[in-house]
């Protein structure tokens, strides 16, 4: 499946960008203040879109590129906004062989995204994650902290619905 990348328009508030600039301020002087404001941002925002990044580099005096290459260099930040309900499907070994991807790729399809992408509507987003210790229930796919267990390609839309 190919992905149109859903752009999800940025909708930052006057209060949350007082609250950004209220962390930097307080922050930006100490040593190695970038990693605790990001994660302070991504609490504000939930993520960090380009938007929120250009204020951090602008308020810093630093390069958008270093605050870009730090977002993408550690895993918990994320570049997308997350859906209402997040769907994660382990990848792991255990569920990869008992079908997990074929559960992945259906889920694409009929969410109309990628990994790591929310839906135009903000209620799902997607994405892979590796063992979440229930490998006896393989494959497992998660929504919020629900587990399902020994699922199959047929039962997604049932659960889907239970969250809509």
């Amino acid at each position: 499946m190919h992905s149109k990348k859903q752009c999800v328009p940025f909708k930052g508030t006057k209060e949350q960008e007082e609250e950004l600039l209220n962390v930097i301020r307080a922050l930006k002087n100490e040593k190695g203040a970038l990693m605790p404001i990001l994660q302070k941002a991504q609490g504000i925002y939930g993520y960090l879109p380009l938007e929120v990044q250009k204020i951090v580099a602008k308020e810093m005096g630093i390069p958008l590129e270093r605050v870009y290459g730090v977002v993408t260099f550690y895993s918990q930040f994320t570049l997308n906004p997350k859906g209402r309900n997040q769907v994660s499907v382990c990848l792991g070994t255990a569920c990869y062989v008992k079908g997990s991807g074929d559960i992945y790729n259906a889920l694409m399809e009929k969410l109309g995204i990628v990994g790591g992408e929310c839906t135009e509507d903000g209620r799902f987003s997607l994405d892979a994650c590796r063992c979440v210790g229930a490998c006896g229930l393989a494959p497992v796919m998660m929504v919020n902290d629900d587990v399902y267990g020994r699922m199959t390609v047929d039962a997604i839309d049932g659960i889907l619905a239970k969250y809509e």
